[in-house]
């Protein structure tokens, strides 16, 4: 495994990092805890050591699971997890109230039953909240020693540069794959001069970058919600993919690797991403996972992947 600073924090975090929103178990189908805790068990024991989490999984039910799982290993992990979006039922609330982030830290500390965070993110930006009012809870809670870093999630340019100047952040959480590459022209420049750390999401595109589905799936709605966030799947756009899903599996062919450790292993070695994040529902994915920060993709593989991954991108429909 590859460490690498946060920022200009004393963070040092995996490479490959352990996203957890599929222990929500409401958003990417059955995921039974038992195995979830068995697959961050596995990530730890493989060198991962950035666990992140959000209250909106499964409203609250991932952080329930992430706490029970470091029983024993919290000086083994960094711990992220974010505030500002709630579940109302099947809904996505935003919400940067002072009095909704006091309540959603202190939910989040007793479910990972932890006493302090190791990185806070906003989750979200909320229009409906001035940015200013937000910013004072979060440095309230910090000196109270809630969290010790605190970083933004989905953030504009503009959005970072009104935030960095009522007070420190450390990185951005955003979507970044060889599907989704946007933040590339303005987003990725800014972290770089900026000195910001980058904590990607989406590595896989929802799965369809592990190469696994050889027709288009159709999803259960109700309980994995995943074409809604990620329209790869989207029928429209489903051949698109494809050129790009065979190349990864050629390229994983030739290095004795899985198509997902392609992906993520181009990922990890691109400008400006510090981790790449990565969901997994067993031990079997989450070493799998660890093991993509072990090999290097040649210079000519990772020029390979870009070029056919702009091809793919300009014909997707968004």
């Amino acid at each position: 495994m590859k460490y690498r600073h946060l920022g200009n924090s004393n963070l040092k975090i995996s490479a490959v990092g352990l996203g957890t929103w599929a222990y929500g178990n409401d958003t990417f189908g059955e995921v039974d805890d038992q195995q979830s805790i068995k697959a961050v068990r596995a990530a730890v024991d493989s060198g991962i050591n950035l666990i992140d989490t959000a209250p909106a999984y499964g409203d609250g039910h991932a952080e329930k699971v992430v706490g029970k799982a470091i029983q024993g290993i919290r000086d083994k992990v960094v711990i992220a997890t974010k505030c500002g979006t709630h579940r109302d039922g099947p809904k996505y609330v935003r919400d940067l109230s002072p009095e909704r982030i006091r309540t959603e830290i202190e939910n989040s500390l007793k479910r990972l039953d932890i006493e302090q965070i190791d990185l806070y993110q906003i989750h979200w930006p909320d229009p409906d909240t001035p940015l200013e009012e937000s910013v004072e809870e979060l440095l309230k809670l910090k000196k109270e020693g809630k969290f010790k870093y605190l970083a933004v999630c989905n953030f504009g340019v503009e959005l970072m540069q009104e935030i960095s100047e009522m007070t420190d952040i450390i990185s951005l959480q955003p979507q970044y794959s060889l599907l989704k590459r946007d933040i590339e022209n303005k987003i990725i420049p800014y972290l770089l001069d900026n000195n910001l750390g980058t904590l990607s999401y989406g590595t896989l595109g929802g799965g369809i970058l592990s190469g696994k589905y050889q027709e288009r799936p159709q999803f259960d709605d109700e309980k994995d919600n995943r074409a809604g966030f990620y329209p790869f799947f989207k029928e429209e756009n489903w051949e698109q993919t494809q050129s790009l899903i065979t190349l990864l599996k050629e390229i994983a062919a030739e290095n004795g690797q899985s198509p997902a450790q392609i992906a993520i292993n181009w990922s990890i070695n691109r400008p400006g991403i510090t981790t790449a994040l990565v969901g997994a529902k067993n031990e079997k994915q989450a070493r799998e996972n660890a093991e993509a920060a072990d090999f290097s993709l040649t210079k000519t593989e990772m020029t390979e992947l870009t070029k056919k991954s702009d091809e793919v991108i300009k014909n997707l429909k968004i």
